[in-house]
């Protein structure tokens, strides 16, 4: 019996690659988070900014909240099963009126696991429409291999090495609009993209980019994560992250500078270039 997902949400998410929209919190919950990133970005301006935005679930502990929040990790439950990790955490953020933009692209491109049937969780802390920048989701564009992707490392695009696939068919693309405290749930090949924000508010969400069962792996960089439910990993040379006890805990605040490097050596893994993030 499913936790928190319908068995039609399921069946959505194994057919079409996505589901949503998910209502994890009341928008007044999730406004108050956004307000917090705001005062945490005014308080620590050198921890959490635009170009320091992975991992923040280990800097403050309203952000660890969400990644265990219960019908984030029921839906995990549903669709992953009872054994689940968190590998890494991104705070998307779009200012109003700005130009930056994420092309289409699959997340496993550059994740070096050994399996890409993982899912990511992307929480709006705002609201996200067509106007703000919303995702967009290709259907049933999971069920092929990785793409080719170019790497072009524009500026206005903030995935990390501006990878993109030309030449996407995006006639029947779904723009996946969301509410504030809504959240959408994507697999890791899906291919998916956002245009730019030319709305007149900032568009704020956080991704738990990925969950995983036991199973999976890295083929890339060392494997480190955050337990979330039940068994906790016993992956050889494994390093599980502590929860924060407070905001800026200078032991997960550590643990976050190492767990960053890693990521960054499996992101721009074979690059000759390595932006900031």
């Amino acid at each position: 019996m499913p936790k928190v997902l319908t068995k039609q949400q399921i069946k959505s998410y194994r057919e079409e690659g996505f589901v949503f929209p998910i209502r994890v919190m009341s928008e007044d919950e999730a406004l108050s988070i956004a307000q917090k990133i705001e005062n945490a970005e005014s308080l620590y301006p050198e921890e959490i900014h635009s170009e320091s935005r992975n991992n923040l679930h280990l800097s403050f502990r309203f952000l660890d909240d969400l990644a265990h929040n219960d019908v984030v990790v029921g839906a995990m439950e549903d669709l992953l099963g009872p054994d689940i990790a968190l590998w890494a955490s991104v705070l998307f953020s779009k200012g109003p009126s700005s130009g930056h933009y994420v092309s289409w692209h699959q997340d496993a491109t550059y994740m070096g696991m050994n399996s890409n049937d993982f899912a990511t969780p992307w929480i709006a802390l705002t609201a996200s429409t067509i106007e703000m920048g919303c995702m967009s989701m290709i259907p049933r564009s999971h069920k092929q291999e990785i793409l080719y992707h170019n790497d072009t490392f524009d500026n206005d695009n903030i995935l990390t090495r501006g990878q993109e696939i030309k030449d996407v068919d995006d006639s029947n693309a779904i723009d996946v609009i969301l509410k504030p405290g809504e959240m959408s749930i994507h697999c890791g090949t899906v291919i998916h993209g956002s245009r730019p924000n030319q709305g007149k508010h900032r568009r704020v969400g956080f991704a738990l980019q990925s969950y995983m069962p036991p199973s999976i792996k890295q083929t890339l960089g060392d494997n480190i994560w955050t337990h979330i439910s039940g068994e906790i990993r016993q992956d050889h040379k494994g390093v599980t992250l502590q929860r924060p006890r407070y905001d800026m805990d200078p032991v997960t605040v550590s643990q976050r500078k190492m767990a960053d490097k890693n990521l960054s050596n499996i992101l721009y893994n074979g690059s000759k270039v390595k932006r900031k993030y």
